[in-house]
């Protein structure tokens, strides 16, 4: 799902930002101070790209795209647009045992036996694998490999969203996983 950028007066600016992003690494690490006190026992810690200006740079102009192209607000609608559409499709197939998340990360929680709440990992890495033919990416997670793990960019639009419904669904039906 690629970022769209033709409706962008400055659509090379933001490609060499997005392209520029997957060569650099910026990390933040947010903790509890006790936490970090523990780290504080005379060892001294280096790294020849901390603090490395051009990584700064990358990182605040990612925050800024971010920001200029309300990204948050695109997460939030979209997300709630996908869940309430895959929520939809888990009252048509009973594989579906639970749909969760949050903005953009949302989990499919795959079952055997409704009543009984059995993992399903052969069938969610079954629907793994259909997805990824139709062009969409997601992964299995979960203590029993059973959760489908869709995550995907902040780009990631209601028409995004369409296409991996339909394909989503073309998966459960092809499958016979019906109520």
């Amino acid at each position: 799902m690629d970022a769209d950028f033709s409706h962008n007066p400055n659509e090379l600016k933001y490609k060499i930002k997005y392209a520029i992003l997957l060569l650099l690494c910026l990390l933040s690490v947010i903790t509890k101070k006790h936490i970090a006190e523990d780290f504080n026992n005379g060892m001294e810690y280096f790294n020849s790209f901390g603090g490395n200006p051009v990584s700064c740079e990358v990182g605040q102009a990612v925050l800024d795209i971010i920001k200029q192209e309300e990204l948050q607000k695109n997460a939030h609608e979209t997300g709630t647009y996908l869940l309430d559409g895959l929520k939809d499709i888990q009252n048509k197939y009973n594989i579906i045992g639970d749909v969760r998340g949050r903005g953009l990360f949302i989990g499919i929680e795959l079952i055997k036996n409704y009543d009984k709440m059995v993992p399903a990992p052969d069938e969610a890495e079954l629907v793994v694998n259909q997805m990824r033919q139709k062009g969409v990416l997601i992964s299995s997670d979960g203590p029993d490999h059973n959760v489908l793990k869709i995550k995907p960019p902040l780009v990631f639009n209601r028409n995004n969203a369409d296409y991996f419904l339909e394909s989503f669904e073309a998966v459960m039906l092809e499958n016979d996983f019906k109520v």
